[in-house]
């Protein structure tokens, strides 16, 4: 197993600040990462070695991935979109694929995932982040998003493991991340434990990714670190990070060695954001371990 240097330097990429950047994502292809600003309603796609990131507004957006045959699934509000970029300066063009029946006011969509297997997963929370409310759905075929997960009140990081048996799962309020037993044939998740209590610790798990030796990378909303968890749901680092709200994960770049943190300064005060000028930045580190390829799968839209 990869020893983490928990001294590697964390620093910003670009000069972008989101007020709630979420749901980074690597595009190995196209040398892109993708994540979003919720607050803001933002799509960003960062290039790589440049560093430039192009923004565009496409409406509602909490995650977004690149899709089977082309164009980035987002999910947003209630609603699944497939958008399709133009030229800069144009339109994009967009295509609903799949919404929630019997939408909520108070509900809206937030983390989601894709599977090994391309199966897009996505969470709705509680906006007022107290009633269990909330579910996560699986998207199956005929553009139906099947509640698998109910009584969720803000529906977090999602991840799987190197043979895609296991699911791991975080609603924050819980202080816990969970794990489901995975059928990678059939995307059933089943058999839903506690895999690692974060009940004594500051902040709440919000984010995760899992890297090539199987750990867990989870982001601490609230708690300036991103923690990792052996497979057996152990401790193994603490890496601090110069932001209190780091929202999520996602290892990229050339063999996945790099890992990407979204956060947030939404929520801080005058001084808190003074004490933290890279609050809301998109940041990276080389912190030892790497990702999992399974972790770049492209989200596929069932028939």
């Amino acid at each position: 197993m990869m020893i983490v240097n928990t001294a590697a330097v964390v620093e910003p990429v670009g000069d972008v600040t989101a007020a709630l950047g979420e749901g980074p994502y690597w595009v190995p292809e196209d040398d892109c990462l993708l994540w979003v600003d919720i607050e803001g309603g933002l799509l960003h796609r960062t290039y790589f070695p440049s560093r430039e990131t192009v923004t565009d507004a496409p409406g509602p957006v909490s995650a977004a991935f690149p899709a089977v045959g082309g164009g980035i699934l987002i999910a947003g509000g209630a609603s699944l979109t497939l958008l399709f970029p133009a030229e800069r300066g144009a339109q994009w063009t967009a295509r609903t694929i799949a919404q929630v029946t019997g939408a909520r006011d108070d509900l809206r969509f937030n983390d989601a995932g894709v599977d090994p297997a391309g199966r897009v997963w996505v969470g709705s929370m509680h906006i007022g982040e107290t009633d269990p409310l909330g579910e996560l759905y699986r998207l199956d075929a005929g553009s139906r998003l099947n509640p698998v997960v109910k009584a969720v009140t803000v529906s977090n990081g999602l991840g799987w493991s190197p043979d895609g048996s296991r699911m791991y799962y975080a609603d924050s309020p819980l202080s816990r991340v969970d794990v489901f037993d995975y059928d990678p044939a059939t995307g059933e998740a089943f058999a839903r434990r506690p895999f690692a209590d974060l009940s004594d610790i500051e902040g709440v798990p919000d984010g995760l990714t899992v890297d090539a030796d199987g750990c867990v990378w989870v982001a601490i909303w609230g708690g300036s670190a991103l923690r990792r968890f052996t497979p057996e749901g152990q401790l193994d680092a603490v890496l601090p990070v110069p932001v209190s709200q780091p929202t999520s994960c996602a290892f990229g770049g050339p063999e996945l060695a790099d890992l990407y943190i979204t956060s947030a300064n939404v929520g801080l005060t005058e001084a808190q954001r003074a004490a933290q000028p890279l609050a809301g930045r998109l940041l990276h580190v080389r912190p030892g371990p790497v990702g999992l390829p399974s972790t770049t799968a492209k989200a596929a839209i069932p028939a």
